[in-house]
């Protein structure tokens, strides 16, 4: 028979930590892959009217104009009557081709023929500044046009 010794220490051994730095490295690629970068910083107050008949489309060929009365930290700068914004910043009505034609240079090339416009539109905003831009969209020759609304019944508000 083969004698049994017990262990004279009886500590836990240390850890391994060898493989910490892959993990580490494989969180952070993970993080980096999934995360979603903010595209534009809104400045105007955008509640969007309710609509029961949606289609969800793809976002690679659309330039998004947003309308809508300023946000409360730019009334003071921009009064309260309704704004334009492209991009990150405001743009006057004047302006809007500019504006769209810049952006539309920076979509790829083969999607810039088939630029769809998104207007996001704050329900509370006039038709007659809604008309001003569709109208700088026909001088453009954009005439696909996007209303983005909210799902919900239109008639139970």
């Amino acid at each position: 028979m083969s004698k049994f010794r017990k262990k004279k220490g009886g500590e836990i051994p240390a850890v391994n930590t060898a493989s910490l730095p892959d993990i580490v490295f494989m969180l952070l690629f993970f993080f980096m892959v999934v995360t979603v970068l903010r595209d534009n910083n809104l400045l105007v107050q955008n509640t969007l009217p309710k609509a029961d008949q949606l289609e969800k489309l793809k976002k690679d060929r659309s330039v998004y104009i947003y309308a809508g009365k300023p946000s409360a930290r730019y009334q003071d700068k921009y009064g309260t009557e309704g704004k334009i914004q492209i991009g990150d910043k405001f743009t006057d009505i004047s302006n809007v081709k500019f504006a769209l034609t810049e952006a539309r240079e920076r979509l790829r090339p083969e999607l810039q023929d088939k630029v769809m416009v998104a207007l996001k539109v704050d329900e509370d905003t006039k038709t007659g500044l809604v008309t001003d831009i569709k109208q700088q969209l026909r001088d453009l020759n954009m005439l696909k046009i996007i209303y983005i609304t909210s799902p919900g019944n239109p008639i139970e508000q």
